[in-house]
């Protein structure tokens, strides 16, 4: 590397402080401008770091280290996918530095201008790394050997730094971009999957050209390579001219991949493509403003998501994950804002928190300045920080600037840790309609909150006020809104504007507007909302065993009106059928009661399906029919939507199966689901159904699953499904069953995605892990020990299932923090130690 002093600083020569990691490292030369350095002389090594003591203001540094990467399973730095035999990198956040000794930190931007891989020939032919290759050919000393070399015209921090050595297959395409430059795009895979990249390609295509589109920002490079890694620890990584994804985010087919992960692929590769300029041109001056790239990035992946596809469906699935997932992050231990103060590991907080919540504050932008002010503001961003190692505060200026506007208290949503709370109270009297609006947070001082409101008439529901940002800057604010003439209801928080919940000051909702909402509310998202809160009211009503007949009236003509609604949405009439997980419902409870709460959701769920029994069979059985009509297999809105409702159907028809005979007919509707699927998404509804049946149904489960299993002939991604099914499975030994797949031979701890599909769902079957023997704990709590002397960074991920163990009862929460403490007795990881030792602070 060559060396040059830095222009700000004024003083004496200090030491340069290289950072690596010695457990994987092992240091054999230093030399500068040709002259070998000697230790304890020149420089000295140090745990995590090598300091050069006189470094020369333009000298040339050489480094020479040994590292084993098949020895790696962390996955971080170089390291060797076991199922490909391949070599890959993953430098974010701090893997370079267990490739050799360098500044690894994000503001220390550098041109990579001569990357050089050597191997042999047979064994790995494709050698690829950052930028564009500027020369390949036979080593000349050993014809059996090769060489590239590669080079990066744009300086970026070392966790963007790639590399990829391996026998691999791929398919090739080009974009032109609007200069009328050609970029040549490469997917590449195990040569056995090639023929599951081609929705990666086009989605990469769609992605470029939206970019162009919705924000004038075009590719920079001649190539574009993407690599799909089955041993991966996240989704993707946006190197440079060179993402590595996680296999779960690129191949895709109708035999082995869903409808969902159709969709992840698009978003995914939507993504990391879109981080170019949002991570990658401009990035991070340090790891605390990770939510810059992050949060802004999820923001464009959805908006593109949604723009590929339906808009109104695109922010319901992000709400729901945003309440599942982040919701409850922010109410325990590892609570943090989207900027957080410190960390031990920075791997740790690659969270929901500064990656979903942080696209909510970014959309909030967009709310507030309209999206024309929102283009202003990132085209100044670009302008402004192009090349450069940049903070929040940076984008936030920007958008300020470019429109004029003050920004100052909205900047508080960067340091405020939580779930704000907005209450309302309305009151309408002479044609006047009053809304008060009140706050309250962690912040001391009041949040700005957008809040989007709108009227309905309530006899055409017609909108009367249409959709206005209403902005909250105070602890209490009243709205009036006059002339009006009839009765009105108020539609609040349209399209989710601000990442907050919504309550009435009195505790209590008029359930008859959320029917009406449900009904009539010219919003999406607000119309599936209503009828949301109409299902939690009726569950939390049947676990306390106080239902109203009238709340129950309201929920059938709610879901009656959703099952015969004349759309070709599909995807929102499943949604609107569709009851709120447990997971979203735990965030209404103060103290969780897991078992009590899966059983009311069931009851309601079961009850729902009896009374609507005929009419539900006849809406699956038309679309039966359309579906079978079909010669064609497509992944558009409409024909994932269509089956998304008719997987939803099957849900509530296989849940009627108190008696013999109604085991026997659930078993045989979702056994003839399962074969005659024409595709991933239905065979694996049919086996999700299958999955949860006993007693009369327990045969054709296993028939099922023995058949899935031999279909699957070894294709990693299907045997994930065939693993999560089972974790997942509403059965009482369920917990022995995971025991059992954790011995089978295809299971492996090495392997991220395996232990997601396995530990981590068994985790998030609620019922089952909280069972009140604490079973499911202590079977976790050891698979984590066994975990963190692995992958550090999945075991201390899988330790958050623990960490909320307040929000239980007394038994319960006894039990998951014995676990805790077990694991804090060990020695551990920093990534695990941070998350346990969190866990239990008081």
């Amino acid at each position: 590397m060559t060396l040059v002093a830095n222009p700000r600083y004024v003083g004496e020569p200090i030491p340069l402080v290289l950072d690596g990691d010695e457990t994987c490292l092992q240091l054999r030369s230093v030399r500068m401008n040709g002259q070998e350095l000697r230790e304890g002389v020149d420089y000295e090594l140090a745990p995590g770091r090598l300091l050069l003591k006189t470094p020369v203001d333009g000298a040339v540094v050489q480094t020479v280290v040994d590292l084993v990467p098949e020895e790696n399973t962390q996955l971080s730095g170089l390291y060797k996918d076991e199922a490909s035999a391949m070599y890959c990198t993953q430098c974010e956040a701090m893997g370079f530095r267990r490739i050799t000794y360098y500044p690894d930190r994000p503001d220390n931007m550098a041109t990579f201008t001569s990357v050089r891989l050597e191997a042999d020939k047979e064994r790995y032919p494709i050698l690829l790394s950052n930028g564009n290759r500027l020369d390949q050919g036979t080593v000349p000393e050993d014809d059996s050997r090769h060489y590239a070399i590669w080079s990066d015209p744009f300086p970026k921090p070392s966790y963007l730094f790639a590399a990829v050595v391996g026998k691999l297959g791929s398919i090739r395409d080009s974009y032109t971009t609007v200069s009328g430059k050609k970029v040549q795009l490469e997917v590449f895979s195990e040569p056995r999957n090639v023929h599951k990249l081609s929705y990666a390609m086009e989605s990469l295509q769609r992605s470029m050209q939206w970019d162009e589109q919705r924000f004038g920002l075009e590719y920079d490079l001649e190539l574009y390579n993407v690599v799909a890694v089955d041993s991966f620890n996240m989704g993707a990584m946006e190197n440079k001219g060179l993402n590595v994804f996680n296999t779960a985010y690129v191949l895709a087919d109708e035999g082995t991949a869903t409808d969902t992960d159709f969709e992840r692929v698009e978003g995914v590769i939507g993504h990391e493509y879109f981080h170019n300029w949002t991570g990658n041109r401009v990035t991070c001056r340090d790891w605390f403003q990770l939510t810059l790239k992050e949060g802004l990035t999820v923001f464009r992946d959805q908006e593109f998501s949604g723009d590929m596809n339906s808009k109104p469906v695109k922010r319901i699935e992000d709400v729901r994950v945003l309440r599942a997932r982040q919701f409850s992050e922010d109410a325990g231990p590892m609570s943090h804002p989207i900027r957080p103060e410190s960390y031990i590991s920075m791997d740790n907080f690659y969270t929901g928190t500064v990656y979903i919540k942080g696209a909510e504050v970014i959309r909030m932008y967009q709310t507030i300045l309209t999206p024309e002010g929102f283009n202003k503001g990132m085209k100044l961003y670009f302008e402004c920080h192009d090349g450069s190692a940049v903070t929040c505060d940076d984008f936030l200026a920007a958008m300020a600037d470019a429109n004029n506007v003050d920004l100052t208290q909205f900047a508080l949503w960067y340091s405020t840790p939580g779930t704000p709370t907005v209450q309302y109270e309305t009151s309408y009297a002479d044609g006047t309609f009053t809304l008060k609006l009140s706050q309250s947070s962690r912040s001391v001082t009041p949040m700005h909150i957008p809040v989007a409101f709108g009227l309905l008439d309530k006899a055409t529901g017609q909108e009367v006020v249409p959709t206005t940002v209403l902005e909250l800057k105070e602890a209490s604010q009243v709205f009036t809104f006059d002339g009006l003439e009839g009765d009105v209801v108020p539609s609040l928080l349209r399209d989710f504007s601000a990442p907050v919940k919504l309550e009435p000051v009195s505790g209590e909702v008029d359930e008859s507007d959320l029917a009406f909402l449900a009904a009539r509310d010219t919003d999406g998202f607000n119309r599936w909302d209503a009828g949301q809160r109409l299902y939690t009211s009726l569950i939390f009503q049947t676990l306390n065993d106080q239902i109203s007949s009238t709340t129950q009236a309201f929920v059938d003509e709610a879901f009656r009106m959703a099952l015969e609604q004349k759309t070709t949405d599909y995807s929102i009439q499943a949604y609107a059928l569709t009851l709120p997980s447990e997971s979203t419902l735990s965030e209404e409870m103060k103290i969780v009661d897991p078992v009590g709460l899966h059983e009311a959701r069931g009851k309601v769920k079961k009850a729902l399906a009896r009374k609507y029994e005929s009419e539900i069979r006849t809406t699956y059985d038309g679309l039966t029919e359309t579906m079978q009509a079909e010669t064609e297999f497509k992944v558009d809105a409409e024909a994932i939507g269509r089956r998304r409702l008719r997987n939803t159907l099957l849900e509530y028809l296989c849940s009627i199966r108190e008696t013999d005979q109604e085991q026997i007919a659930a078993a045989e509707l979702a056994m003839k689901h399962f074969q005659n699927a024409k595709g991933m998404t239905d065979k694996i509804a049919g086996l999700g159904a299958l999955a949860s049946m006993d007693g009369e149904g327990a045969d054709a489960r296993d028939e099922a699953m023995q058949t899935f299993y031999d279909d699957a002939e070894g294709d990693a991604l299907v045997l994930n499904k065939w693993f999560m099914t089972q974790a997942v499975a509403d059965l009482p030994d369920v917990l022995n069953r995971v025991k059992k797949l954790k011995e089978h031979p295809d299971f492996t701890l090495k392997n991220p995605n395996r232990c997601r599909s396995l530990i981590s769902a068994f985790a998030m079957n609620s019922a089952a892990f909280h069972d009140e023997s604490g079973e499911g704990y202590k079977f976790l709590g050891s698979t984590i020990a066994e975990l963190d002397k692995l992958n550090p960074q999945i075991s201390s991920r899988m330790a958050s299932s623990l960490i909320q163990w307040r929000r239980y009862d007394e038994e319960r929460g006894q039990l998951m923090k014995a676990e805790l403490e077990k694991l804090n007795a060990m020695k551990l990881s920093e990534d695990l130690f941070e998350i346990v030792s969190r866990g239990l602070k008081d």
